[in-house]
């Protein structure tokens, strides 16, 4: 039985919200924020998937690390959609505390990865 890799499901199932929330974008006609989003938000479990097959410690480190920084763009990318009144209080308040968990998690493999 293969053990559960919760950062592999969770940036994955967050990669469908993104997808998602770009279709919505679209539809109100917002295309270059949303652009903006949709790869820094896919691009976390991209990173995190190439994370699985590092040649070291080091590249898996460093896999990670680049999926913590995209983390952080597309918290940044979400925060102006919502001031700017592109996402309603609803939509964000269903996708803010995502991308906070994601940057936990992240945060918390990097820094426990380096102890080991």
């Amino acid at each position: 039985m293969e053990k559960k890799n919760i950062i592999k499901e969770k940036s994955f199932a967050f990669a469908i919200d993104i997808v998602n929330l770009y279709k919505v974008l679209s539809e109100k006609k917002e295309f270059v924020l949303s652009r903006q989003v949709l790869r820094s938000g896919t691009s976390i479990g991209a990173n995190v998937r190439e994370s699985e097959h590092a040649q070291s410690k080091a590249d898996f480190i460093h896999k990670l690390s680049i999926s913590l920084k995209e983390a952080n763009e597309t918290e940044y990318w979400l925060d102006l959609l919502y001031e700017t009144k592109y996402l309603s209080d609803v939509e964000f308040q269903n996708i803010k505390p995502k991308i906070i968990e994601l940057l936990r998690l992240l945060t918390s493999i990097i820094k426990t990865s380096k102890n080991i």
